[in-house]
């Protein structure tokens, strides 16, 4: 008969402390940053090389970092990220936990940008050493080899492109597959008040119309 005094020990194992958050989770670095720059990947159409059946975009892109796309074939694994109209981009964040896929952590990814699949110029190359967590990717257009007087409204030095990819070029201890549980996309916010003030416009100038002054 157990002693009464022991505690009770449940069925299941522990859950790991990884030092991460596994739930629910976006690439929030705090609010300020956040008031900057806004999610826009739900507006683009996304698109995987290959995909094992239950682990493709729609896991990709849950929100939730105990899911995973996991390609399937040979390397480079590419996510295609196409938007409708020609956007800013800010920057690219992709979650990754070499402490759970081991090998199949990517260790070298590259960012394209351009119109459509068939002028696509790397704009980013990142090695990956066993990345745990939220990886930021700043974008800028300098780096694309974009003119600088190109005609914008947005935010200067963000990347303006109808595309991106996202490259795999290799992984943790030579895996051949590769596990990257959410890829998020950023864009400058707008600044209407700003838009409104410029070219002899009126910007806001009370605390009441200023709480309007950004677009959320």
């Amino acid at each position: 008969m157990p002693d009464p005094d022991t505690p009770v020990t449940p069925d299941h194992p522990p859950a790991v402390e990884s030092g991460v958050d596994h739930s629910k989770t976006s690439p929030v670095l705090d609010e300020e940053d956040m008031g900057n720059k806004r999610e826009i990947g739900g507006d683009a159409v996304w698109t995987l090389s290959t995909a094992k059946p239950g682990n493709g975009v729609e896991q990709l892109r849950d929100d939730s970092t105990d899911t995973y796309w996991q390609s399937d074939g040979p390397q480079p694994h590419l996510v295609n990220i196409q938007f409708h109209n020609k956007v800013s981009i800010k920057e690219v964040a992709i979650y990754c936990n070499y402490r759970h896929d081991e090998s199949y952590t990517p260790s070298k990814i590259s960012i394209r940008a351009g119109t459509h699949f068939h002028d696509l110029q790397e704009v980013q190359e990142v090695a990956l050493d066993e990345p745990n967590g939220w990886l930021s990717i700043p974008l800028r257009r300098a780096e694309a080899g974009y003119e600088e007087n190109e005609s914008t409204n947005t935010d200067e030095s963000c990347l303006r492109a109808f595309m991106i990819q996202i490259a795999i070029l290799a992984n943790h201890e030579n895996g051949r597959d590769s596990h990257i549980r959410q890829i998020k996309v950023f864009g400058p916010r707008s600044d209407i008040a700003g838009c409104l003030a410029g070219e002899g416009g009126v910007g806001f100038s009370t605390q009441e119309f200023g709480l309007y002054s950004m677009v959320r």
